[in-house]
């Protein structure tokens, strides 16, 4: 195999909670993640030359060992010894800084590419163990679907697949910096976290009404404060017809969860309207089959 095209999915976390911060820094965190079909565009080619050429369509994008997935495909490379070298071509649709994990999905997408273009024989598990070492959310973004996500978020658990339902996202053009909110929750005392169980209790019994109405992020009750836009947007989703929205990860970004298309397109048209965000996508939920064993 001399090349391999691969799409890395976006995710957005149905649920979010926080539940005490480790003395490493790290957070233990409860979530419930849902990959969608909004994604990147991910080339691997193999060439003679050892090492890693790595090009993207964004022009302020690292291109060298601050990339992620320029990590993956370095961490593979060391570790199996492999001669021949790799050209990486990211086409970026996923907005990026955006709490839809793109860099973590590019990531994934290169350790599995790799493991099938050199014939590594690496199982899911393995490339997962492999993938929490570049971030908290890769191993997930291997695995991809409805899934539980528990420890720092490494802890993964399949969950029964999100009902079908069209998936409004919307980033506003505001900066949010993780460390930034993480730090803010820190040192305030959280008065409500959202209910991750009554959560999965509506995915068991694929009532879509029923999971969005226990959808929540606990670090909305940070961010929003710092960004405002975040409660416009979602406002303009449930006035369209949501049956819910909310922030996705540490933010700014928003989705909405509609029953019909023609409410999630109306919903972006006022968006963009009103100028609360450009980056607007109509996309689907993404259903993962897996055998008996949840593989």
């Amino acid at each position: 195999m001399k090349q391999i095209e691969l799409k890395a999915l976006a995710k957005i976390n149905l649920g979010l909670d926080v539940l005490g911060q480790r003395e490493n820094g790290y957070h233990d965190v409860r979530m419930v993640m849902q990959s969608i079909y909004l994604h990147d565009d991910v080339r691997i080619e193999r060439i003679e030359k050892p090492g890693i050429e790595l090009q993207t369509n964004l022009y302020f994008l690292p291109v060298d060992k601050n990339n992620i997935a320029y990590k993956a495909a370095n961490m593979l490379i060391e570790e199996f010894g492999l001669t021949e070298g790799v050209r990486i071509t990211l086409d970026k649709h996923i907005p990026v800084a955006a709490g839809l994990a793109g860099g973590s999905s590019d990531a994934a997408a290169v350790l599995f590419g790799m493991n099938r273009m050199f014939g590594l024989g690496l199982s899911q598990k393995s490339l997962m163990e492999r993938g929490v070492k570049l971030g908290a959310d890769v191993p997930y973004c291997i695995m991809r679907g409805t899934v539980l996500a528990e420890g720092i978020g490494e802890e993964l658990t399949v969950l029964p697949p999100m009902p079908k339902c069209t998936v409004l996202v919307a980033k506003p053009p505001v900066s949010v910096s993780t460390k930034i909110v993480y730090e803010a929750l820190d040192a305030r005392e959280i008065l409500e976290h959202p209910d991750i169980g009554r959560l999965v209790e509506g995915l068991k019994r694929g009532s879509l009404r029923e999971v969005a109405a226990a959808m929540g992020n606990v670090l909305e009750s940070v961010t929003i404060p710092m960004h405002p836009v975040i409660e416009e947007i979602k406002k303009e989703m449930k006035a369209a017809g949501a049956v819910n929205a909310i922030m996705s990860g540490s933010g700014p970004t928003v989705f909405g969860l509609f029953e019909g298309k023609a409410e999630a397109r109306a919903a972006q048209d006022k968006i963009r309207e009103k100028a609360l965000a450009k980056q607007v996508y109509v996309t689907n939920v993404h259903s993962v089959r897996r055998n008996e064993n949840g593989a």
